[in-house]
């Protein structure tokens, strides 16, 4: 009997599929990742960076190709951030192997850069071994860490546009970054002791002695800072000046310098141990402290400081409640703070943005030996150029969740993924906390913090960074959105370089609001309440607005409520000096001056007789809402700030003295009056009965923490309140809280406690500063979302 031989199954036919993945997917091991991927399946092909994003084509076995597929997105490396995966077959080639080619640079740019990222702890672990070839290097780095953002001179990404160009690597490193195995696999910013950028301390005059050209930098800059010297250190997005923080007179001397005043300092720790008996410490701060961002975490105190250790001295953050912490990111913060260093040396740095006073950081080497001239007696200064400017990130926990105040380094280019459909535009925000918005389809770029626009060099550096954006997202605005503010510097930017382009003004508070429904996910179809507190936003009356209940979509808004105009003398003048505020809303409330009250005693008696007869007569007195200014007001007739020397600084103070207080202060005596002044027009909310409950606690010898608590939750109280009335008359479900007023934690807490309570939708921010730093947002998808509607603005409030 003949044997049947089984026939053997045809071989499965090969699959071809291009594979473009996009999002920040380039300076983040993306290509080496994929290589490993598609080695790992047995699968040929290539790789290759490009303006649209990274490129791959795989070939072979159908399973493999799917599973290739499958995998790519969700097992992306730990920096990349993958916004789609787009799949198509292709014609079948045939071959072996796989392999990463050059970088194409046709096309439109639709990746995305990445931020920069603390040293991980790998690279740590290097830089600590005396038998590691990177041994102190200061540039130690690899495929999961270091500069990205601030390095970038164009895409794609790769090292000859980047500014590690004018570096080339030395044998060892080409190895490594040639070698798929390797963690430097196509690392852009790979270098060592040999081939790197280099590292020295420039002494300034009549401190020759102590920077000795011959000694590590390093080590001289550790023992200029113990003996008590400022330094100018570059970082990665500018220079800081640093100085022991444990050293009374060196703090002291850095305020002088800087002309600070009392604004608040932030320090670098070497560890959490050294700043775990100083503040506390909850499992979100930890996790920001130590993450790959590291922004400055703004930690609350403990109440009795510990009676040894690493103390920082009381001029760092004079009168604050808070400490703004941060742990090093950088090598060279590693070991400035002790990493592999011999002796003795300072555990805890002042560290705060290397600029004169109302500028932005400066980043080029030049400029740094002559601005910071007078700041600093020394430079810790590298050959590494900063192509763009990155302060730090500030950052602060509430109700456990992180909430950013001011979003930069670490955030920055990472973009905001829109709820709504926008057309290409910019956004240039406000005047305070600048920071502009470019924005395109369902996605927006935020920039780095810019700073104040007081100055022409802050201004430069508008155009300086909206150029670099530009040139990295792709986005080329047709339109310009502004503040609804005619004299804001930024609107008046706008107007010089609109070249035609129309420019839209967004009022204020409306972009507030807007900012908060893009960020929470709202597409605009149900409109929401909106209670924008601030110090102050351009009204479309002409007042001076800051304490708004509006109800809004993207399409406008109208105004529900606000706080009862008082009286704003003198402008700026009255913001720095809070007892005129509080004098203007006694005057308003018709109670007279009260030499008993603290704000009365701290007015010059000559300044008070001037400032009586001006709020008589309304000479150069806005009218204001602001809920900031009413802040200002109580605090100075508490007695606990009279005079401003920072921004928010009596706010704070006012919040921090509440948080003293015993728990449960509500007081029914502290209410506003609700008044409507006729049918249909907004709600005005008078604070004369809570003045008149204050000043009676006050002279009664109510301590101040007790009178600031009882404060607070008059004001949630008001938010709740008017919530609700709106919902009954209305039907809106969903409330908004911004401003810059809701950094504040004991408000924004008691006011979301009370709101969700009662059955209300919250929308906070998160991601997005509730402050001027995120105001550009919101007049993005106001002003250049896809719509046939009408121009954005105003509208009639219609009841039901």
């Amino acid at each position: 009997m003949t044997a049947v031989r089984p026939v053997a199954a045809p071989p499965t036919p090969a699959l071809r599929n291009r594979v473009v993945v996009r999002g920040v997917v380039q300076g983040v091991g993306f290509r080496p990742y994929v290589y490993a991927l598609a080695t790992g399946l047995r699968l040929s092909g290539h790789v290759t960076n490009t303006p649209d994003g990274v490129v791959a084509e795989i070939e072979g076995d159908p399973a493999d190709v799917a599973a290739f597929c499958a995998r790519i997105g969700p097992e992306a490396p730990p920096l990349a951030r993958v916004e789609s995966v787009e799949t198509t077959g292709v014609t079948v080639r045939g071959g072996s192997g796989f392999t990463i080619v050059p970088s194409r640079q046709d096309g439109a740019v639709r990746t995305l850069v990445p931020p920069d990222t603390a040293t991980c702890d790998d690279c740590l672990a290097e830089l600590a071994d005396p038998a590691d070839r990177r041994h102190l290097h200061p540039f130690v780095t690899c495929t999961h860490c270091g500069p990205r953002f601030t390095i970038v001179t164009g895409l794609p990404y790769d090292r000859a546009h980047t500014t590690m160009a004018g570096f080339p690597m030395c044998p060892d490193c080409a190895r490594e970054y040639a070698d798929p195995a390797d963690r430097r696999f196509h690392a852009q910013p790979v270098a060592c002791p040999r081939c790197g950028p280099r590292l020295r301390l420039v002494a300034g005059p009549g401190h020759s002695a102590a920077a000795d050209p011959r000694a590590d930098p390093v080590t001289a800059a550790r023992r200029m800072l113990a003996a008590g010297a400022i330094l100018a250190v570059k970082g990665l997005g500018g220079y800081h000046l640093a100085c022991d923080a444990t050293n009374p007179a060196a703090v002291a001397e850095l305020r002088r310098r800087k002309a600070r005043g009392t604004k608040p300092f932030a320090v670098m720790a070497a560890a959490l141990a050294d700043i775990e008996p100083l503040v506390h410490l909850g499992t979100a701060e930890r996790e920001l402290l130590t993450g790959r961002v590291r922004p400055v975490v703004l930690l609350r105190r403990r109440d009795t400081p510990p009676p040894s250790g690493t103390l920082p001295a009381a001029e760092v953050a004079p009168g604050s409640p808070d400490l703004g912490v941060m742990l090093p990111y950088t090598p060279v913060h590693h070991l400035l703070l002790g990493v592999g260093a011999p002796g003795p040396g300072p555990r805890l740095l002042v560290m705060t943005s290397g600029n004169l006073s109302g500028e932005p950081i400066v980043t080029d080497d030049a400029d740094a030996l002559v601005k910071l001239a007078g700041l600093a007696d020394a430079w810790l200064t590298h050959d590494r150029p900063i192509h763009v400017p990155c302060d730090d990130s500030v950052v602060r926990v509430r109700d456990g969740e992180p909430l950013v105040l001011r979003r930069s380094r670490g955030y920055a280019p990472l973009p905001l993924t829109l709820p709504v459909e926008v057309v290409p535009a910019l956004a240039v925000g406000g005047d305070l906390k600048n920071a502009f918005c470019l924005g395109q389809g369902r996605q927006a770029w935020l920039s780095a913090h810019i700073g104040d626009m007081d100055t022409l060099a802050t201004q430069l550096a508008l155009t300086s960074a909206e150029r670099q954006l530009e040139s990295v997202t792709g986005v080329r605005p047709g339109l310009l959105a502004v503040d609804h503010h005619p004299a804001y510097r930024s609107t008046r930017w706008a107007a010089r370089h609109a070249a035609g382009r129309p420019v839209v003004r967004v009022q204020h508070h409306h972009a507030h609001i807007a900012s908060a429904m893009a960020e929470n996910g709202l597409d605009g179809s149900h409109p929401v309440l909106g209670v924008a507190f601030d110090g102050t936003g351009y009204g479309l009356d002409g007042a001076v607005w800051g304490g708004e209940f509006l109800l809004a979509d993207y399409q406008g808004f109208s105004r529900f409520a606000h706080l009862a105009y008082v009286p704003l003398p003198g402008g700026d003048a009255t913001v720095r000096r809070p007892y005129r505020m509080a004098l203007a809303h006694l005057h308003a409330a018709g109670f007279p001056f009260d030499p008993a009250l603290p704000c009365v005693a701290a007015c010059p008696p000559g300044e008070l007789r001037v400032l009586a007869q001006q709020l008589a007569r309304g000479l150069n007195c806005v009218p204001t809402s602001s809920m900031g200014r009413l802040f200002d007001a109580v605090a100075s007739l508490a007695g606990i700030r009279h005079l401003a020397g920072h921004e928010a600084q009596a706010a704070v103070e006012l919040e921090a003295a509440a948080l003293r207080a015993p728990a449960a202060q509500d007081d029914a005596r502290y209410a506003f009056r609700l008044t409507a002044p006729r049918p249909g027009r907004p709600l005005s909310a008078d604070a004369a009965p809570l003045l008149a409950a204050v000043a009676d606690d006050v002279r009664g010898g109510t301590p101040p923490a007790l009178v600031a608590a009882r404060f607070h939750h008059a004001v949630a109280r008001l938010v709740h309140t008017i919530c609700a009335a709106a919902r009954s008359e209305l039907g809106v479900e969903a409330v908004a809280l911004t401003g810059g007023v809701f950094a504040n934690t004991v408000l924004a807490s008691a006011c979301d406690r009370a709101l969700r309570q009662d059955g209300f939708t919250v929308l906070r921010h998160r991601l997005v500063p509730p402050n001027d730093g995120g105001l550009a947002l919101g007049q993005l998808v106001v002003a250049a979302r896809v719509t046939t509607g009408p121009a954005p603005g105003a509208r009639p409030r219609k009841r039901q």
